[in-house]
């Protein structure tokens, strides 16, 4: 308990770092997934083209290659914001390709034919898609959506090494002062569950007020 007990500020303050990157990176992923999901199902070939193309460049780039892009190419056209702000653009561009992709399968389980006779009774593809196709696919996408911002939460650990105060970075200072590296991975850990099961309880309330059930 030493560990914890001598340096609370410094795990609170790495704590609340990694609460905050959370927070606004699955904010943004949330919007651009819900965003991406409704271009690749969009009837415009080329907002279907890219939605495709912003899911597989991201699906399929490291994340830490991402954060060298967003936090050092950046800058060089003249795009100059403070890192924790980088960290959370690459954070959530990168999870919004995620999440895209659970809307999108979220709605595929809608039956084709509700499309069909909203748009026959004179409804627009927004129309649609807000009133009729996403509240049903809502009840099916929480799980889910809530294993991906889960793992958002994990994924802000790479943040620490670009200079950004979150949780992880805490073990570099700890290190330095001699204390035991064992325990401070333990409340580093510790620190990690406490957010991750917080996401998870939210999802499951969600999931047992809205979600199918089976």
């Amino acid at each position: 308990m030493n560990v914890l007990v001598e340096n609370f500020s410094l795990y609170g303050k790495g704590f609340l770092g990694t609460v905050e990157l959370t927070v606004y990176a699955s904010v943004l992923a949330l919007v651009l997934g819900f965003v991406m999901a409704s271009f690749r199902v969009a009837p415009v070939g080329s907002l279907r083209v890219f939605g495709t193309v912003w899911v597989t460049v991201l699906r399929n780039t490291p994340l830490t290659l991402l954060f060298f892009a967003v936090l050092l190419g950046l800058p060089r056209f003249g795009i100059v914001l403070p890192f924790q702000l980088f960290a959370v653009l690459a954070l959530g561009c990168y999870t919004s390709a995620f999440i895209c992709e659970a809307l999108r399968s979220g709605i595929n389980t809608v039956p084709r034919g509700q499309g069909e006779a909203a748009r026959s009774l004179g409804m627009t593809f927004r129309q649609t898609l807000s009133t009729v196709v996403l509240p049903q696919a809502f009840r099916t996408v929480i799980p889910p959506v809530g294993s991906t911002l889960i793992a958002l939460a994990k994924n802000s650990a790479i943040a620490g090494a670009f200079s950004v105060t979150e949780l992880l970075g805490t073990y570099k200072t700890l290190n330095e002062l001699g204390y035991n590296i064992i325990w401070t991975f333990v409340w580093i850990a510790v620190g990690y569950l406490i957010i991750t099961l917080t996401i998870s309880a939210i999802f499951n309330v969600l999931e047992k007020r809205y979600g199918v059930a089976r």
